[in-house]
């Protein structure tokens, strides 16, 4: 019986792919109904923990971009872009990954491609190279994130077992990193010269590829208020690392039983996050309806939908068939732990969304027995996202690259983010491996 509830979720994780964004979670429902109503399952309790901690992260991110503190990080980006013109292929994935590492979203990510589309072809570089890896190093840098939703996630859970944000970060930020310059070093050949591509030299003939000019970037924010606001934030980004690193600036807290128990790092972030969304609206003048009505806020509510019915799906599913998942694959998990690591691949390549692969697979790799740092040393497989070039970000890359360099194939799969994507996830899963063996 089991193989058909999990058949059952796996078709539902399908469909849920065919429409993407929201339907995700409401495909959810529908399997989690499916199992309830047809097989009996009682349902499991929803991941409500998770979701309140990804809302609180999204709201934050929210009022950075209302403040205007995101086209800040932009402009800062744009300078220094044109500055190394003749090393964007390298430069981009750095600047892709440090602004959303800082942020904590990948949206960031919007208004920088056309600038790294613009400047690769002033310099005559292949487009296609720095926007490729780019996509790629933003998608890595969620993992990396203290404030991303799949990094807080992943934290919670694992809190039982020993495991900080800390040790997640020793782990996650070098691994990302070196799976990304690793990607940089792939894609840096990749294709023919910008000047010899059949496609490019075509576009131009026909006068396809008008000048970018600065207009068409839109004007970008730069008031005092915008720049205090990502003060703000990275503050608060420091704050969450810090209590993470040092349990004792978390306070002891005691319940209605009189039980005293220190504050969960839990509660700890979604503290942090609400209260400097509060402190940038009344110091940075935002108005809280542009905070609703951003693509940030958006964006990160369709993760929060997501995993809701995803994970909701997914932990019935394991609750009520836990003893015979045991029984049938623990041993092989044990002996090879990276079949798990590509069990995440795999998810995240279907879910589109680190944070819901996290919610899906986490408690199952823990309930397996795999230890908390294991899990973390591979906690780059959930990038897979880019195996199916569905997402917002993916398509915005082709989308910007006038040249035609950056493309989906006519098989789909064969597009321009898959060798990057491949080498960064591979290479930062054997890092993370390795400096797990090093030092833990």
């Amino acid at each position: 019986m089991f193989f058909l509830e999990f058949a059952i979720v796996l078709i539902v994780m399908l469909i849920g792919a065919q429409y993407g964004g929201i339907f995700f979670g409401m495909a959810g429902g529908v399997g989690l109904a499916v199992l309830v109503f047809v097989f009996k399952l009682a349902p499991a309790s929803p991941p409500i923990a998770v979701m309140l901690i990804i809302l609180s992260v999204v709201v934050a991110a929210s009022t950075l971009e209302a403040a205007g503190g995101m086209q800040v990080l932009i402009k800062k980006a744009e300078a220094l872009l044109r500055k190394n013109p003749s090393r964007i292929t390298f430069f981009s994935p750095l600047i892709a990954w440090v602004f959303t590492f800082m942020s904590g979203t990948g949206n960031v990510l919007y208004n920088v491609l056309p600038v790294i589309a613009e400047v690769a072809r002033e310099a005559k570089i292949r487009p296609e190279r720095p926007i490729s890896i780019a996509v790629i190093a933003s998608q890595h840098a969620v993992v990396a994130s203290p404030i991303s939703a799949a990094t807080v996630a992943l934290a919670s859970m694992l809190a039982p077992q020993g495991v900080t944000l800390t040790q997640i970060m020793v782990i996650a930020i070098p691994a990302t990193l070196i799976g990304i310059m690793a990607g940089a070093l792939v894609v840096n050949r990749m294709g023919r010269e910008l000047e010899d591509d059949p496609v490019y030299l075509e576009k131009m003939a026909k006068g396809l590829i008008p000048v970018l000019t600065a207009q068409e970037q839109g004007a970008i924010a730069n008031t005092k208020e915008a720049k205090l606001s990502v003060v703000i934030f990275l503050i608060g980004a420091v704050l969450v690392v810090l209590l993470g690193t040092f349990s004792w600036l978390r306070p002891d807290v005691v319940n209605a039983a009189g039980k005293v128990s220190k504050l969960n790092m839990t509660n700890a972030i979604e503290i942090v996050m609400l209260s400097i969304s509060a402190l940038m609206v009344v110091t940075c003048k935002v108005d809280v309806n542009k905070i609703i009505s951003g693509s940030v806020f958006k964006n990160g509510m369709l993760g929060v939908v997501s995993v809701f019915g995803l994970a909701w799906m997914s932990d019935t599913l394991l609750v009520n068939n836990m003893d015979m998942i045991k029984n049938s694959v623990q041993e092989v998990v044990k002996a090879q732990p990276l079949l798990f690591a590509f069990a995440l691949f795999v998810a995240s390549a279907i879910t589109h969304s680190q944070g819901a692969t996290v919610a899906a697979l986490v408690p199952l790799g823990i309930a397996l027995g795999v230890s908390g740092l294991t899990i973390t040393a591979m906690f780059p497989a959930v990038c897979g996202y880019f195996i199916i070039p569905s997402t917002g970000v993916l398509l915005a890359g082709v989308a910007f690259d006038r040249t035609g360099t950056t493309k989906i194939g006519k098989y789909v799969v064969n597009h321009s983010y898959m060798v990057p994507g491949l080498v960064a996830t591979i290479v930062g899963v054997i890092t993370g491996f390795v400096i797990l063996r090093i030092f833990f």
